[in-house]
């Protein structure tokens, strides 16, 4: 297994494909593909963190890692989109995972878990949204320089 370059269009098309339960996101700082004997078999996409709180400049976030099911694709993404950001000045990368998900990868790649949040709508009247997928508990992860 190989990393490569990705392109957004790239990579929102696997996500649409592959993802179980998120549409793909809607921007991104950069993303990495992981290929099998030049066939996509995961992505990572690298982005601003969707909470303003956590917009300091120095933190970025892995908005959707995915594959088609190949054995270490993920966390091969995850190192190497940590080392990425780094790369590029940034102090923390952090991610979400739904809070019936064990996180078994993200503590082996470094990973720590932060906070538990609630089931709660992005929509507020002062904001009304419609939310992409429905309202559920998620656990914040991160990996600090």
């Amino acid at each position: 297994m190989t990393l490569t370059p990705l392109t957004f269009d790239k990579a929102c098309a696997f996500v649409a494909r592959f993802h179980r339960h998120h549409p793909p996101s809607r921007g991104w700082l950069f993303g990495i593909a992981a290929e099998n004997e030049a066939t996509l078999v995961g992505v990572i996409t690298i982005g601003r963190p969707v909470a303003r709180h956590y917009q300091d400049g120095y933190t970025c976030e892995a908005t959707r890692c995915c594959t088609d099911g190949t054995k270490n694709a993920c966390s091969m993404l995850y190192a190497a989109g940590w080392r990425a950001a780094r790369a590029m000045g940034y102090r923390r990368l952090i991610t979400y995972t739904l809070a019936t998900e064990p996180g078994s990868l993200l503590r082996a790649t470094g990973f720590r878990q932060v906070h538990h949040t609630r089931a709660e709508s992005w929509d507020r009247p002062s904001r009304p949204r419609i939310d992409a997928s429905p309202a559920v508990p998620k656990v914040l992860w991160e990996v600090r320089a």
